[in-house]
This record gives structure tokens, C-alpha cells and sequence, in this order.
């Protein structure tokens, strides 16, 4: 007889693909998933950078950042008109032009 104690987690990932593919987590997930590829493509440029093959680490870099980047914009569009609006009264509230 097989020892089952690891079967638990194995039984959950196999009725959570199940879902997926049935459609039922897909409108709930689906944004989770389209960040995991711009993600892992930073984390992989990020390795190779650190691994010394340079060239390919930065592009590869460069492009999950801008991907993610276009996911994300939906949330770094508001960030940057609060930021633009705390500093534009910061400059109102000194008196004196900066140049």
C-alpha cells in the first residue's frame, strides 16, 4: 500500500486546473494570469543580469516592464494625477516660482 500524506495539494491543484479550464475561475483569474507572464519576464531579466549575460537580461528586462507597465495602467494613471496634484499645491502653498 502507497503512502497518500502528499496526495492533498496534488488533489487541490488538479480540481483547481479543472476550473480553469471549464471556465468557471476564468473571469475571476484571468487578470491574475495575464500579470504572471510580465512578471516572470522581469524576474528572468533580472537573473540574467545578475548572471552576466548583460545584453540579453536588460532586453529581456526592458520588455517585461513595459508590459507590465501596460497592464498596470489602469492603476499608475491615477497614482501619477495625485502625485501631480500634491505637488502642484506644494508649489501654490511656497509663493515663490522655482526654476
Amino acid at each position: 500500500m502507497r503512502n497518500s500524506k502528499g496526495n492533498g495539494m496534488s488533489v487541490l491543484l488538479i480540481g483547481v486546473g479543472i476550473l480553469v479550464l471549464l471556465g468557471v475561475f476564468g473571469p475571476l483569474l484571468g487578470w491574475l494570469f495575464s500579470l504572471v507572464i510580465p512578471i516572470l519576464m522581469v524576474a528572468l531579466g533580472y537573473y540574467g543580469i545578475r548572471r552576466g549575460n548583460t545584453l540579453m537580461g536588460w532586453v529581456i528586462l526592458g520588455i517585461g516592464v513595459i508590459w507590465l507597465m501596460g497592464k498596470l495602467s489602469w492603476l499608475i494613471g491615477p497614482i501619477l494625477g495625485i502625485i501631480l496634484i500634491i505637488y502642484g499645491v506644494s508649489r501654490l502653498k511656497n509663493g515663490r516660482p522655482r526654476y
